[in-house]
């Protein structure tokens, strides 16, 4: 079947592997051609052509993702959105932006800052990160505790579905009740919907300046109550916790000494409202207080932008100082109270059953969120290693079950944790995800495989 005229088409090995692979390393690349729309007619086009000849598409974004949702293994066609990546619009009124869903969220953010106005959805890979990508898997990242998830800022997406019906959902409106909003059905929707090719994101005034406290906590049992009376005493826009070992990961990794003296087993970065420096007052009351009860044994506070960076480096750069020893990542989350209980749990469960495997543990604990990050034997191999997580895996997600949480806090579900939703959706649920699939997506063209458990 001949391919669509005028979208391009690239199928030479180097590019099948760039584009055929997120940041998981446990699926092979093995995609048949990477299509690189320049349009939404374009993309409409691709899934009229996709739906003729039963061929499977796998949106590509930044390839970011940490849960196969944008591998292509079997011989499907990666549509690429690196050639959609125009601001359409920056509405300073509104205000919002709509851009093409190529665009890093990165760039975004700089765009609305040139005016003033601030996008404060933000993570470390923001800069390759793109619109479109963190939209289907309504990316969340380190300032969810003042500013919510993706899905809090879109108001409007353009999408191709699996039929291709070319949507243009809420079309922007800050008010729209005519109905069910099928944009929220596209949020975190993971590509298995519609291709999202278009988007208008809510903007806000920036943010007043920030100052970012380092704390070294006794033990886990003492971060909640930090947490507590940080939030209490002080606006927090952040705050992101990190075990020893993601220290000296960081410290290996960079050559950096932290900054702190002594030696604790787990830490957090502060994020607070800080204009014109009027808050560091009141943030060292609460840090005195805390180290009076004995919750921190130490700490330290940024007087400067330069500073603020140095500390947020400690937190940011965790993932990539881990990378080289091959991951296997768990994105979970569950009730605020529930944090430290729940991590004790799995740490224990992840002992018992390999007590050779070292875990790092990071994550936006003040959301619930944690990053569990099972890091590779250096002589193990990574199939060997892949079966022991494989089976290590249902334990972990019958405990996340048990504990009200969820198995996906922001990554999405993918290839990675398809076959376990079960664990934390009901049956019901979980086939009525199918009908919306079939609904939208008839011949199941689109990055299929991902997402939806298999029907049984």
């Amino acid at each position: 079947m001949s391919r669509p005229a005028g979208i391009e088409f690239v199928d030479d090995p180097s590019t099948l592997e760039h584009y055929g692979r997120d940041w998981t390393r446990f699926w092979s690349p093995a995609p048949r051609a990477v299509a690189f729309p320049r349009s939404t007619e374009d993309v409409a086009e691709l899934v009229a052509w996709a739906r003729r000849g039963r061929v499977a598409l796998v949106p590509s974004g930044g390839r970011t993702g940490l849960s196969g949702g944008a591998v292509a293994g079997d011989g499907e066609v990666v549509v690429s959105f690196d050639r959609m990546r125009d601001v359409v619009a920056l509405d300073t009124t509104e205000p919002s932006i709509t851009v093409d869903a190529g665009i890093a969220v990165g760039e975004v953010q700089r765009r609305a800052s040139e005016v003033g106005l601030c996008y404060p959805v933000d993570w470390a890979a923001a800069g390759s990160s793109q619109v479109g990508g963190s939209v289907a898997t309504n990316a969340g990242g380190i300032r969810v505790l003042r500013y919510g998830m993706t899905r809090d800022w879109v108001r409007g997406l353009t999408v191709v579905t699996g039929r291709g019906d070319v949507l243009d959902l809420n079309r922007g409106l800050i008010k729209n009740n005519a109905g069910p909003d099928l944009r929220h059905l596209m949020v975190g929707s993971e590509g298995t919907l519609g291709l999202i090719t278009r988007v208008t994101l809510g903007l806000i005034d920036a943010p007043p300046e920030r100052s970012v406290l380092l704390l070294a906590f006794s033990g886990l049992d003492a971060v909640m109550p930090a947490f507590q009376s940080l939030r209490c005493g002080l606006d927090l826009s952040a705050f992101e916790f990190f075990d020893r070992a993601s220290v000296e990961a960081v410290a290996t990794g960079s050559g950096r000494e932290f900054p702190l003296d002594e030696v604790a087993p787990y830490h957090a970065v502060v994020e607070f409202d800080d204009p014109d420096g009027s808050r560091q007052d009141a943030a060292l009351a609460v840090f005195e207080a805390l180290v009076e009860a004995g919750h921190v044994v130490d700490g330290t506070i940024s007087q400067s932008g330069a500073q603020a960076e140095e500390l947020w480096h400690w937190r940011e750069a965790i993932s990539e100082s881990i990378a080289g020893r091959t991951p296997y990542k768990n994105d979970l989350s569950v009730r605020v109270s529930r944090v430290p209980g729940f991590l004790t749990a799995l740490d224990e469960l992840v002992g018992q059953r390999y007590p050779e495997f070292e875990v790092v543990w990071f994550g936006h604990i003040g959301d619930g969120n944690l990053h569990m990050n099972v890091l590779k034997p250096d002589d193990w191999s990574i199939d060997d290693f892949r079966s022991a997580c494989e089976r290590l895996t249902p334990a972990v997600f019958e405990l996340v079950g048990r504990s009200g949480g969820s198995l996906s806090a922001e990554h999405g579900v993918g290839l990675l944790k398809r076959d376990y939703l079960a664990s934390i959706k009901p049956a019901a649920e979980i086939e009525l995800m199918r009908e919306i699939k079939r609904a939208f997506d008839p011949d199941g063209v689109l990055n299929p495989g991902k997402l939806f458990p298999p029907d049984s």
